[in-house]
């Protein structure tokens, strides 16, 4: 089906839906109709969001799954396969977390919530702030409300947060317990909607566990990511940009490993174990940008000198290491991709879907304005 016939119908369906009809796929049957569970995803035409609807929905052939999604630049119905677009067990509606009627209804249809819908680019939140805390906490808020209603219904909701709350480690590794120090309009904006889902908790008792993913990398992910801008730009023999000295470290975490841990979450049988938790998703290995951009560099056979340093970007986040224990204690994960074996997975992932990313390429950077300067980051 095609991007435009599905953005047509989500409107039919938003229109059915907020007259109080049945929540309709595009076979007309109810999804409280069919067998399994529902699983109610925001976000999931984006990076990490797709990814986890493809690992649920070829895992359980039996759960139908909502789509929630408002197609900004860094979501595209594409991310999504082409077999689950088809398929009857798949339900996209067209619109912003911020929607309480929309989310509400969505939410009352659910038995599983996973809530991704973020605006998530440091660098971009540097140039729009207003959009993130509109996003990200006020879309939040529209979530938990819905939530409270429906707690009776909805087993299970994963609120995805991030590791960039922390702010730089104080201690090294970062524990679920270190101080929340956001030092971008991005972090902030997350750290605030991290906490409201957590006061939600605290207040009405919801079924709601708090995940922050440490750096995510895989396929499908926007050009403005750090690793796909290295592997895109091998791949045209460009110079790598690296902004600062390039020795910032960071936790790198495959997403299939992040699907992984979100299924143990939902499917947990013990949720009381988990309800109101915060856990962080990382492997306890960091490397450093440097080191990223030469192992590019060396799948590609290209001297490190493409590598070339440039402004160190505002608010950057120095170092970033995740404790492991809460998430093997707690859900028995751990991370099974070694950060090479997955980053040489990821580049042939590019290598081979040139059609995906090429129309990205002027998106690789974003203008900002600070200090009276323009700079491309």
């Amino acid at each position: 089906m095609s991007k435009l016939k599905k953005i047509i119908l989500s409107y039919v369906f938003l229109a059915s839906i907020l007259n109080n009809s049945s929540c309709l796929s595009d076979s007309g049957k109810s999804p409280e109709d069919k067998a399994g569970k529902t699983v109610f995803l925001t976000g999931a035409a984006g990076f990490i969001g797709s990814n986890f609807l493809q690992y649920m929905f070829d895992k359980y052939p039996d759960y139908e799954f909502i789509v929630l999604d408002a197609l900004t630049y860094a979501g595209n119905l594409n991310n999504i396969p082409k077999y689950i677009r088809d398929s009857e067990r798949f339900h996209f509606y067209y619109g912003s977390v911020t929607n309480y009627m929309l989310v509400d209804k969505l939410m009352g249809a659910s038995d599983l919530v996973v809530h991704f819908a973020a605006e998530s680019h440091v660098t971009r939140s540097i140039l729009d702030d207003y959009t993130f805390f509109d996003t990200d906490v006020m879309g939040t808020r529209a979530m938990m409300t819905a939530l409270v209603k429906y707690a009776n219904k909805v087993e299970r909701f994963v609120h995805i947060s991030t590791s960039e709350v922390y702010g730089t480690a104080l201690t090294e590794p970062m524990t679920e317990d270190h101080q929340i120090n956001p030092r971008s309009p991005y972090a902030a904006a997350k750290a605030g909607a991290d906490r409201l889902v957590y006061s939600y908790c605290c207040t009405y008792d919801v079924p709601a566990v708090i995940f922050r993913p440490f750096n995510n990398y895989g396929p499908r992910q926007h050009l403005e990511k750090v690793i796909p801008r290295f592997i895109t730009q091998a791949i045209k023999k460009q110079k790598l940009t690296v902004h600062g000295d390039g020795m910032q470290s960071r936790d790198w975490v495959n997403t299939h490993d992040v699907c992984r841990a979100l299924d143990l979450a939902l499917h947990i049988e013990d949720f009381e174990k988990i309800k109101g938790e915060v856990i962080n998703i990382g492997t306890g290995t960091p490397t450093t940008i440097l080191d990223i951009a030469k192992i590019v560099l060396d799948y590609f056979n290209l001297p490190h000198s493409y590598i070339q340093l440039a402004d160190d970007r505002p608010g950057q986040v120095r170092c970033h290491i995740s404790s492991t224990d809460k998430a093997k204690e707690l859900l028995g994960w751990e991370a099974s991709f070694s950060f090479k074996d997955g980053l040489k997975d990821v580049i042939r992932w590019y290598i081979e879907n040139p059609s995906w990313w090429d129309g990205l390429e002027m998106m690789k950077y974003t203008p900002i304005y600070t200090n009276g300067n323009i700079l491309d980051m």
